[in-house]
């Protein structure tokens, strides 16, 4: 499989000046930059002539750096980089947009751990998957949960919307398998199933006949997001209805698929789904999934009998006309065992928030397990994106990254004649949203500069009035040499960035887990904090006398430009005065054990029947089948008549 992005690609191409037959040669041979014996100089003499001379882009508007390929501090590394092809900023197609070998991860991973004695079959039901539908951490942790528990020996599906935006070139033995039924606001929606394999994990595609999922990006499209949701949450629930499956979990993921737990216990558990238990991971707690109670009605349930402190009412609006649902809320309550994404940021939530009362209530099925990172997929020693791979015993290849980022940005070669190790480069990738910390990243540009470092920003602004401003800071900063604002989303050019990264800057208000530090840190990139949530519990600080086994980083508390400026202060003396020190931290994160086998022990553990609790709902007194046929939307079609036929594949024909 070869592992690109989903990020948009340019909607012309390029006007070649040459023959296209010279043109494809040159292409093949630029686009292979490190599997393939070079001539020094086809860099200075043959890409300049390339394409014709318009260059990059203009959002970028970055102002070339010429450098020195060869000024490389270690010999043995110059001669084996001399054939590399260095980047501009002035090549017509940047860098990391160039074309990639192939990169089979599924082959790639640890062969020592041992299968777990008792296996399950485990469904992820998820709105997000890295790296068809990414657009966080969800879709990073969805995929690495799921290929982790398939290495431990456990049968693993995920359930996907299919949507419009998907690259189908991802997917692996795509097939439509089946179609069926589901229902909707008083109709049954003929639906799709197709089967295809993603990095190695079976993925059950579902594809509505209207008009929900279609669109060019994976959030945002022209139709009612919280309905699609809760369409899909139902239609995974009828497909493994009619096709008599019954896996051991059903795990859900955010408040996208919410609302499945209470379609499971309120319907289907009383049709023909006994055996499944239902595990929620909550991923961001900012995000609820507010709802009417017509809208949860249109996906079969009543929505009124939930409008309850007890259930799923949004305690906000008690008193308002109308009062609200969350379906966030809704599956704390309705499902087996809740976790979210690190044990500090578990106790945040039970302190503060609107739903602390809730977590409260359910304290006993509420768990923290820190997320972790896929170390097949980020692996410098083995990266595909990267010029030259490196690891913690021979880190000549960060090196080469670094110096192989600035040339292609622009940025000044690091360091001054007899001087060549004073210039830190940080990097933060990010989406730039508040939760990231906004005014601390823009104090963060300019006191970057002053301090004489580099600074790249690798992310895009889902507000519009962000973007503008972060693309006036791009105005500003990116024609200098020593800050650069991308606003772009590049899964290959953010594995770039980790491995050319000295400091990798996480300066989040909250961060439920956060991967960018362990990312950083696993590419050898000494992580800056905010002491929140997940960054609090894989970061230490390197001055933290209590501790100084665990220290690995630099940590601030406060929110204010001061805090975070010390925290860089003392980052940059560690760089700048103590190198056999910093050599060290660099070493030592990058040895740490992030992976995601420890995290997918810990879910296995609470989703073992002897861990996993029981549902609030099993706590109640029981409803009748009768009920449930009432609950499916199609009550006279349901009756307990045995006279009458069911509707063709839907959740009654038991």
């Amino acid at each position: 499989m070869i592992l690109h992005s989903c990020s948009p690609q340019p909607t012309t191409t390029p006007r070649n000046c040459l023959p296209d037959s010279f043109v494809a040669l040159q292409n093949f041979k630029s686009c292979c930059f490190y599997n393939f014996k070079k001539r020094p100089n086809l860099l200075k003499h043959e890409m300049h002539s390339l394409y014709c001379p318009k260059s990059l882009s203009s959002n970028f508007k970055i102002q070339a750096v010429e450098t020195d390929a060869g000024k490389l501090d270690n010999t043995t590394t110059k001669l084996e980089y001399d054939d590399l092809i260095w980047p501009s900023p002035s090549d017509e197609i940047p860098f990391w947009k160039r074309e990639f070998p192939s990169w089979d991860i599924e082959t790639v991973g640890p062969v020592d751990i041992p299968k777990d004695s008792d296996p399950m079959h485990i469904v992820h039901v998820t709105a997000e998957m890295a790296p068809l539908a990414k657009v966080g951490g969800l879709g990073d942790v969805v995929t690495g949960l799921a290929r982790a528990c398939l290495t431990r020996g456990h049968k693993v599906d995920v359930f996907l919307p299919f949507y419009e935006c998907i690259n189908k070139l991802h997917i692996k033995e795509l097939a439509l398998t089946s179609t069926y039924n589901s229902y909707y606001d008083g109709s049954w929606i003929p639906t799709n199933v197709h089967r295809g394999v993603v990095l190695g994990i079976p993925v059950i595609f579902i594809e509505p006949s209207n008009h929900f999922f279609k669109g060019q990006s994976v959030y945002g499209g022209a139709y009612n997001e919280l309905e699609a949701y809760l369409f899909f949450s139902r239609a995974c629930l009828e497909w493994l209805q009619v096709s008599a499956t019954q896996p051991d979990i059903i795990h859900v993921h955010e408040w996208q698929t919410g609302g499945l737990p209470l379609l499971y216990w309120d319907m289907y558990h009383y049709l023909s789904l006994k055996k499944p238990r239902i595990v929620l991971t909550i991923h961001n707690m900012e995000h609820y999934g507010e709802c009417r109670a017509e809208q949860l009605s249109k996906c079969g349930l009543d929505g009124s009998i939930y409008a309850t402190e007890e259930k799923a009412v949004d305690e906000r609006t008690i008193g308002h006309n109308p009062e609200r649902l969350s379906l966030l809320k809704g599956g704390i309550v309705y499902s087996n065992a809740v976790v979210t994404v690190s044990p500090t940021y578990l106790k945040e939530t039970l302190c503060s928030g609107w739903l602390a009362g809730t977590l409260i209530r359910h304290r006993d099925k509420y768990f923290g397990i820190l997320n972790g990172i896929d170390t097949a997929i980020w692996n410098p020693a083995t990266d595909a994106f990267l010029p030259a791979k490196f690891d913690a015993n021979n880190v000549e290849g960060k090196k080469i990254c670094k110096l192989f980022v600035q040339r292609g940005l622009g940025l000044a070669p690091e360091g001054l004649p007899g001087d060549p190790d004073k210039v830190p480069l940080v990097v933060c990738i990010t989406r730039l949203v508040a939760q990231k910390g906004l005014h601390l990243i823009t104090n963060a540009i300019r006191y970057v500069e002053a301090l004489g470092g580099q600074m790249v920003i690798l992310g895009t602004a889902p507000d519009a009035r962000v973007g503008r401003e972060f693309e006036d800071l791009a105005q500003l900063h990116n024609r200098g040499s020593s800050i650069r604002i991308l606003l772009t989303y590049s899964e290959e050019l953010s594995h770039m960035l980790y491995a050319a990264a000295d400091i990798v800057l996480v300066p989040s208000i909250y961060e439920p887990c956060g991967l960018a530090q362990m990312i950083g840190m696993r590419y050898g990139a000494v992580p800056v904090v905010r002491k929140t949530g997940g960054l609090a519990d894989t970061v230490f600080d390197m001055d933290d006398k209590s501790q100084p086994e665990m220290a690995n980083g630099f940590v601030f508390e406060g929110i204010d430009e001061g805090s975070l400026n010390r925290a860089l202060d003392r980052a940059f003396s560690y760089y700048r005065e103590k190198p056999n020190e910093w050599k060290g931290i660099v070493k030592k994160v990058m040895q740490m054990d992030n992976s995601w086998n420890n995290t997918a022990r810990k879910y296995i553990y609470i989703y073992s029947s002897g861990k996993l609790g029981k549902s609030s709902i099993e706590y109640a007194p029981r409803k009748s089948p009768d009920v449930a046929k009432e609950n499916c939307g199609m009550r006279d079609a349901c009756s307990s008549d045995d006279t009458k036929p069911y509707p063709t594949n839907h959740s009654c024909q038991i």
